[in-house]
């Protein structure tokens, strides 16, 4: 009796090591679009290259603009021109749209994660000290009285995806970029 019973077991872990060596691939690459490659248990993604692109939208120079469908944020420019760079926006349940201000800056911030956020995940530190660990990256743009941030990350697979508690997540040489642009008072807009 003993025999089916490890041999059902042995399938049963067979397929739960199939499914997480499956799952490493369920992220896509926002670039290529093709399954992430994982080494030593990490995805990597082909970085987004930032670009300046001709801008045919409604919006005055200087104002940063998220595409959340796109997975992009223009900064215009004069002379109907943008600098493009690659974003990663809120999961499901916590995208957003509306238009905020850049109220503070901070370069490589410390991260005190919201009431609302420990409640999911309690399992998170009260506090962190910035630096290359924590999770807002080399600088942080600060929207409004909103808990949302236009910062940078140390989870550079992101980039492309949705998958911030709301949060609009860049590549730190991208955010540091972005961050000598912006000046206190920018209009933001998110669109979905």
């Amino acid at each position: 009796m003993m025999r089916p019973f490890k041999t059902f077991a042995a399938v049963v872990v067979a397929g739960f090591a199939a499914l997480s060596s499956a799952a490493a691939y369920e992220v896509i690459d926002p670039v290529t679009r093709q399954p992430l490659p994982t080494v030593d248990g990490r995805v990597y993604a082909t970085p987004i290259p930032r670009e300046e692109v001709d801008y045919t939208g409604k919006f005055a120079p200087g104002t940063i603009v998220v595409d959340t469908n796109e997975k992009r944020l223009y900064f215009v420019l004069p002379n109907k021109r943008a600098i493009k760079y690659g974003v990663g926006v809120g999961r499901p349940g916590f995208a957003w749209a509306g238009t905020q201000t850049v109220t503070r800056k901070a370069e490589w911030p410390s991260w005190t994660p919201p009431a609302q956020m420990l409640k999911r995940r309690p399992d998170l530190p009260r506090f962190m000290p910035g630096g290359e660990g924590n999770p807002l990256g080399a600088r942080a743009m600060y929207l409004g009285k909103t808990l949302y941030r236009i910062h940078g990350s140390n989870e550079p697979e992101t980039i492309g995806q949705a998958v911030s508690s709301g949060c609009i997540r860049m590549l730190n040489e991208d955010v540091v970029d972005l961050y000598e642009r912006v000046k206190i008072g920018t209009r933001v807009v998110v669109m979905r």
